[in-house]
């Protein structure tokens, strides 16, 4: 078999298509982009571009696509929402991609929503701000207290969270809400549980050998909202197995809880002094009690129930 070379002479005896090849290698040369690379690599050699000329069309035509950006739902470039980036090594012209601002600005959003980690909790909830929040007289002080909290979280450094204490309905989840929305624009993640579910589903986990994983991540959150604590029925397993090594290895660590309950502190420790078998273990449940109170501000959330309006 001939030479392709000589293949191509045969076929292109006039030289027309030699002269459209070389017309099409000034276009790409000649263009803006690849000027600009040109002039910031003065190291670049003819050999090394006509060995490159694949890469450097490639080049252009994806920098193309990103100088008339449709959006990064709707990006033509080979790998979605990056881009081409042209450098030299070993005296070659190579070519890699990196994701672009758009990619960049998607991702980082993503990675919010995940500091947000919830369980059991309505959607609405999770959107929460304190700019949606009715405020009012009776309202004034707990919606104080938890923007300060927002504001001034540094789990590790500062552990003393909130107990928010109020009557059904009068917005305390969604209180916490707006704090975790708040937090998140600090990039501290926050784990917003609705603790009676939480309690069943952990009496599961006991069955399916992931009870100590799911204790690990929430005892572990940097910021823990324990909502409506106290809702549940009292087991002294779940007092001493499950809420007691939480706080324990929260109170240590400097880690914050924040509680939301319909019983002040001394109602919650009636209710953790009962058992379902109707026992009265009232030592253990003013230990539990007592990390509660050192390691909260016991706040009142005032108002009218919001659910029956």
């Amino acid at each position: 078999m001939e030479p392709i070379e000589q293949a191509l002479k045969a076929f292109d005896q006039d030289g027309r298509l030699q002269k459209r090849i070389e017309r099409q290698r000034q276009e790409l040369l000649d263009s803006a982009i690849v000027q600009a690379f040109l002039q910031d690599h003065p190291d670049v050699t003819r050999s090394m571009i006509d060995r490159a000329l694949s890469k450097l069309y490639e080049f252009k035509k994806e920098r193309g696509n990103c100088q008339t950006c449709p959006g990064l739902d709707h990006c033509p470039n080979m790998i979605k929402g990056f881009q081409p980036v042209l450098y030299t090594e070993r005296g070659s012209i190579e070519i890699s991609y990196s994701r672009c601002q758009l990619k960049r600005e998607r991702e980082a959003e993503q990675a919010k929503l995940q500091l947000i980690q919830s369980l059991y909790i309505p959607k609405d909830i999770l959107k929460a701000t304190f700019d949606d929040m009715e405020q009012n007289e009776e309202r004034a002080e707990a919606l104080s207290e938890g923007l300060e909290f927002a504001l001034s979280a540094n789990p590790g450094e500062k552990g003393k969270g909130l107990y928010l204490y109020g009557k059904f309905g009068v917005g305390k989840t969604y209180l916490l809400g707006a704090i975790a929305n708040e937090l998140k624009t600090k990039n501290i993640q926050s784990y917003l549980i609705y603790t009676p579910d939480f309690f069943r589903e952990m009496k599961q986990a006991i069955g399916d050998g992931s009870f100590q994983e799911k204790l690990e991540a929430v005892r572990k959150a940097p910021v823990l909202m324990l909502d409506d604590i106290g809702a549940e029925t009292t087991t002294a397993w779940t007092r001493d197995e499950v809420l007691g090594p939480i706080l324990q290895y929260r109170m240590a660590e400097k880690l914050p809880t924040l509680f939301t309950s319909n019983y002040d502190y001394d109602e919650l420790e009636e209710q953790l002094a009962y058992s379902e078998k109707g026992g009265i273990e009232r030592l253990k449940a003013k230990r539990i009690m007592e990390r509660i109170k050192h390691f909260t501000t016991f706040v009142e959330v005032g108002g009218q129930n919001r659910r029956s309006m």
